[in-house]
């Protein structure tokens, strides 16, 4: 099989020397100065050929491993019906991220944001029996997310690329087995295309579901920050990780409840100046609405609550933060001033270091008042315990004890065991041998194929440009040609031309810089595009017989003979 090829003379590019002014991140700058995309609305790009060509050689990666692990591939539509968004109730759940068009009989469609209603129902309409199962489908299709500030490039764009996966299991131990495989096909998608990730266990959001875990591809700019254990495999996003919980201590004596003046202090730190302390001897009472009653969750003051701990610790309620209006509502509540004990609250709900054995500075319940010296079991009680403090670097790490560190990611797949959520609201039942009918069992495996050209570029790159790991590179090897004047510029292009013919052949993609451009641009170009191997023939070189080669990772440098140049560069 004959490799492409591509010359520079010809091929649709700008290359530019500056930042572009919207850009705010490395990938974002990089891609746009390479030629690799073109804003065309806000979190909307045009894919030129070098980016369309590493786009591809991605989902090609993303097709093999999924066809490998036993994924079927299809293409489901992008108007789908709302309708069928309001049969499982994830219209309201996606309010304003979702674009919604009417057509000219005023129906009303969704541009997918993703894709589970339409695979349940398509699932559902040709499968009936347990014979039927499991089968897993996927697609790499545009997906379209009204974001409300589309930034960063391609990592939070409101048009992007995704490959969307969906399995159907009889029960919950074929689900594992269809999660377990897609887990290990998104370890070698990730590992192939050349970032360092890990894997973290997270929170399900609009997708829903019991247990899913993020891929993360480690990056500086990431607007996804996780915690992880260096000491052993523990990891989770911010909002789904837990630390080594406090244990109960004996509380040594302390003086009696004291009730203080705090004119205008609702605030964690002005307090604490006032009072001569300092933030972790204070105790936040941040209040929730739970099934319509107040909640009031317990927290150190240098802490703060993890609301999907919160919410967590009601399943199947409606738990939300108060917001100014619910106070308005409740002139009884003293906003910036709510003690733990607070007569008005149908639940406390503490986090494990409010057992930590010293008096707490609380609210007193009462507006410009707090209370000194207030102690667990003797001032306030609890009525429930869980770990809803978000948490920081240092805490101890819940499986082995180690401390807990904190880096930033770029969410490039996620995982999800969805159970029968979609199932039964969309009729994807199945009959076992018995006759009797059961909800199919789901699981839903996304991948951001255009996010992860991003994170590649924000792994690989240096001064130069972006430096592309060979398996996703848009060409193998750049060739830049360097003829020089008169007779021996012939002989040099001769030299280009047949190598350029030769590594095709092969099966090598290779792009040809054949422009009449002096020497410093076409190496500057060379190192901005980033293709794995650079190769320079020159007159100079040609004159000796030989060509150089760079290696764009490295740095590198050697020289090839020219006879046997190809042989060298194919082995």
């Amino acid at each position: 099989m004959s490799g492409s090829g591509m010359r520079m003379s010809q091929l649709f590019v700008r290359t530019l020397r500056d930042d572009p002014a919207d850009a705010e991140v490395t990938s974002h700058k990089l891609m746009v100065r390479a030629g690799l995309i073109r804003r065309v609305a806000s979190g909307i790009y045009s894919w030129l050929p070098l980016g369309n060509r590493v786009l591809r050689n991605v989902g090609q990666i993303v097709r093999e491993e999924m066809d490998e692990a036993g994924a079927q591939e299809v293409s489901l539509p992008i108007a789908q019906p709302l309708d069928l968004w309001k049969q499982s109730g994830r219209d309201e759940m996606y309010g304003d991220m979702m674009f919604r068009v009417q057509d000219r009989k005023d129906t009303w469609y969704a541009l997918a944001p993703t894709a589970e209603e339409v695979v349940t129902t398509l699932v559902a309409g040709e499968y009936s029996s347990y014979k039927d199962l499991p089968v897993n489908l996927y697609q790499i299709n545009w997906k379209y997310r009204d974001e409300l500030r589309p930034r960063f490039g391609l990592l939070r764009a409101r048009e992007f690329l995704m490959k969307d996966a969906y399995s159907f299991d009889a029960d919950l131990a074929g689900l594992q087995a269809s999660y377990d495989a897609m887990y290990a096909a998104y370890t070698k998608v990730f590992t192939r295309c050349g970032l360092t990730f890990r894997s973290v266990k997270a929170q399900s959001g609009e997708i829903g579901g019991d247990t899913s875990q993020e891929f993360m591809a480690v990056a500086a700019i990431g607007e996804d920050a996780f915690v992880w254990c260096e000491a052993c495999d523990y990891a989770a996003n911010t909002e789904a990780a837990t630390r080594q919980q406090h244990a109960e201590v004996a509380m040594p004596e302390q003086p009696a409840r004291e009730r203080v003046h705090t004119p205008d202090m609702p605030g964690i730190d002005v307090v604490a100046q006032h009072l001569g302390t300092t933030a972790d001897l204070l105790m936040k009472a941040i209040a929730f609405d739970v099934d319509g009653e107040l909640v009031l969750a317990l927290v150190p003051g240098d802490r703060e609550v993890n609301e999907y701990a919160v919410i967590g610790a009601f399943p199947g309620q409606s738990v939300r933060l108060y917001t100014d209006a619910d106070f308005a509502k409740r002139p009884d509540i003293p906003k910036g001033y709510i003690g733990p004990d607070f007569a008005g609250a149908a639940t406390t709900i503490a986090d494990s270091s409010i057992r930590e054995p010293h008096g707490w500075v609380t609210g007193a319940n009462e507006v410009d008042h707090h209370a000194q010296h207030m102690i667990l079991g003797r001032d306030f009680t609890p009525t429930m315990w869980a770990e809803i403090a978000l948490v920081e670097p240092g805490d101890l790490c819940p499986s082995c004890g180690r401390p807990l560190r904190i880096d930033r990611g770029i969410e490039v797949g996620h995982v999800f065991q969805l159970g029968d959520k979609y199932s039964r609201a969309l009729g994807a039942v199945y009959t076992d041998d018995a006759g009797a009918e059961h909800p199919m069992v789901m699981g839903c495996y996304g991948i951001g194929v255009s996010r992860i050209l991003s994170a590649i570029v924000e792994e690989h790159h240096d001064d130069g440009g972006i430096v592309w790991p060979a398996a996703v590179a848009p060409y193998q090897v750049h060739i830049v040609l360097l003829p020089g004047r008169g007779d021996t510029a012939v002989t040099v292009t001769a030299a280009a031309e047949e190598l350029y013919a030769g590594l095709r052949s092969r099966g090598v993609d290779v792009l040809l810089d054949d422009r009449d451009a002096s020497p410093g641009v076409k190496f500057a170009d060379a190192d901005l595009l980033g293709m794995p191997v650079q190769i320079t023939v020159g007159a100079k070189g040609v004159g000796r017989g030989v060509i150089e080669r760079k290696i764009r990772a490295t740095g590198e440098r050697d020289e090839l003979d020219l006879a046997t140049a190809l042989d060298a560069l194919t082995a």
